[in-house]
């Protein structure tokens, strides 16, 4: 008997259009060659969890030194569509913010299955939906307020897709491999296998291609799994070598030591890397959580780009980017204006037209933003640096010199306060919340908060009970005083028939005041409280 794949989850309207037979069957071929290399990759993440936080800090490799001093090798670079990259808009697929997105007037849409949409199953196949009507020009969409929403720009973003991450599964579809062995599917095959099927062709034909961010990555090795798929998809639906452009985001902290393996072992295949900040915060905090207090972070709000260890990353990844071909990518402010709150907006604009400003002088080729009110401050900043150059690859930055030391440097010297546990345990369960009732990318006190900004949240809190810290006001951290404030949240907080603040509590008790610290807070809350009726 060869390998299958099942659909467990409930078929809802259009679902066929996506699920056909000829999709599964890719999705069947991906999973049977890849899976078990899948699992060898997350094996390889927990054995360098285990020996960091055993004391063996992260280096740059002897055994691919090699692959860093030769100064030859070039990635292929920006595909068709993807040769301006200045101002990148980021949001969840579901139809009226995909209709947004492409009207925003930004070069490129990162659109994201990712950590800006909970993994429902109405929004995985919905978003796929919503994805391949507009790349065929029919996505329409109406409120339930009667309100119509259509594409009507000139000029659209080039899309680039997030898929999931490797460590996810999608638990409404089943493998059963060669020896009868079942499973839930790889969540990052199904998002990019799906995708890549139905819309690869399409996209060409529209003059682009099919282009991917890839999340979560730890390794060159992992990158070397995605290029192996790359090559095999190409193949499986006939087109040339290359055609798919993949934008690797740097948001792990061993993936830092590793960015010109990365780009090396995807180099057929990839436009450049990005500065996933929020995420490569949570990796350090992962990765440190235990080794005692010299690795312990202050206030979240206080961990900003201008902190050493995170000047350090980013310079590094421009130049190791520039030096090799590939687009660097700045990542995104998480303030964001409030159209009814004229103060609120200008104090967003203020701090992202700086954060932009700042990265463009430091030769990022383009940026992040997350709404499309702040695209015209973010494009200002670069057009100021740009001109209109697409890019500037020319800019080496021989002047930077990054040390292991540097990227764990993290120290920076500021407290820990009452406030900010109360804001940590108040964003991350009103976060939690909104994920559990479908939503990924959340509006909370002016910030957009997404997955990544919850897991800095939750881990901080699950650090600073550990190592026994303090606030600035005296306070111990316990798990008794985190208790206390998640009761007063749960006291004061409105509730409607469909508010979920119990279970997203209960989520933030497990993730962050247990002994065991579970490696991404979407994973026990996916098994637990996601069925598959969403």
């Amino acid at each position: 008997m060869g390998p299958t794949i099942t659909i467990t989850g409930t078929m809802h309207d259009r679902f066929t259009d996506i699920l056909t037979p000829d999709a599964i069957a890719f999705l069947t071929e991906l999973h049977h060659r890849f899976a078990g290399r899948r699992h060898d990759r997350l094996a390889d993440r927990m054995r360098r969890r285990f020996e960091i936080g055993n004391g063996h800090d992260p280096r740059f490799r002897e055994d691919t030194a090699h692959i860093r001093d030769d100064a030859d090798w070039r990635v292929a670079g920006a595909g068709p569509g993807l040769e301006d990259r200045r101002v990148e808009i980021t949001g969840p697929t579901d139809p009226k913010m995909t209709i947004n997105a492409l009207n925003s007037g930004a070069k490129v849409w990162l659109a994201d299955q990712e950590d800006a949409t909970s993994p429902t199953w109405q929004n995985v196949i919905g978003g796929q939906l919503s994805l391949r009507d507009a790349i065929r020009g029919e996505l329409v969409f109406t409120s339930p307020e009667g309100k119509e929403y259509r594409v009507t720009a000139e000029q659209t973003p080039t899309i680039v897709m997030r898929p999931r991450g490797w460590h996810l599964t999608e638990k409404n579809i089943d493998f059963t491999d060669r020896v009868g062995r079942t499973m839930s599917a790889s969540a990052s095959l199904t998002d990019f296998g799906l995708y890549f099927f139905h819309n690869a062709q399409a996209l060409i034909d529209s003059g682009q291609g099919p282009y991917f961010y890839l999340p979560k990555i730890e390794s060159s090795e992992e990158a070397r799994l995605w290029n192996d798929i790359f090559s095999f998809s190409e193949e499986y639906i006939g087109i040339p070598h290359g055609t798919i452009r993949a934008t690797v985001l740097i948001e792990t902290l061993p993936a830092a030591f590793e960015m010109d393996e990365i780009l090396y072992e995807l180099r057929d295949h990839c436009a450049g890397l990005n500065a996933g900040r929020w995420d490569y915060i949570f990796s350090i905090i992962k990765n440190y959580r235990g080794r005692g207090a010299r690795f312990v972070l202050p206030d979240r709000s206080k961990v900003t780009m201008t902190v050493p260890f995170m000047r350090a990353y980013t310079e590094l990844l421009v130049k190791t980017c520039h030096k090799r071909g590939a687009y660097a990518i700045g990542g995104m402010s998480a303030f964001i204006p409030n159209r009814r709150d004229p103060e609120v907006t200008d104090r967003a604009l203020e701090k992202v037209s700086a954060d932009k400003r700042r990265e463009a002088n430091d030769g990022f080729d383009g940026t992040w933003v997350a709404h499309p009110d702040l695209i015209p401050a973010a494009q200002s900043e670069f057009d100021a640096v740009l001109g209109d150059r697409p890019h500037q690859l020319d800019r080496q930055r021989d002047d930077v010199e990054v040390t292991a030391e540097q990227l764990l440097d993290l120290r920076i010297g500021r407290p820990i306060t009452a406030k900010g546990v109360r804001d940590n345990v108040s964003v991350a369960i009103r976060y939690i919340e909104a994920w559990l009732r479908g939503l990924g990318a959340v509006a909370i006190d002016d910030l957009m908060e997404d997955a990544a900004t919850a897991e800095i949240s939750r881990s901080q809190v699950w650090q600073w009970i550990h190592q026994d810290r303090r606030t600035e006001e005296g306070e111990r951290i316990t798990a008794e005083y985190v208790e206390e404030m998640i009761t007063e949240l749960l006291a004061q907080t409105p509730r409607t028939d469909s508010s979920r603040f119990d279970d997203a509590a209960d989520v933030f008790r497990e993730v962050a005041l247990q002994p065991e610290f579970p490696a991404f807070l979407t994973a026990p809350a996916y098994a637990r409280l996601l069925s598959e009726n969403n």
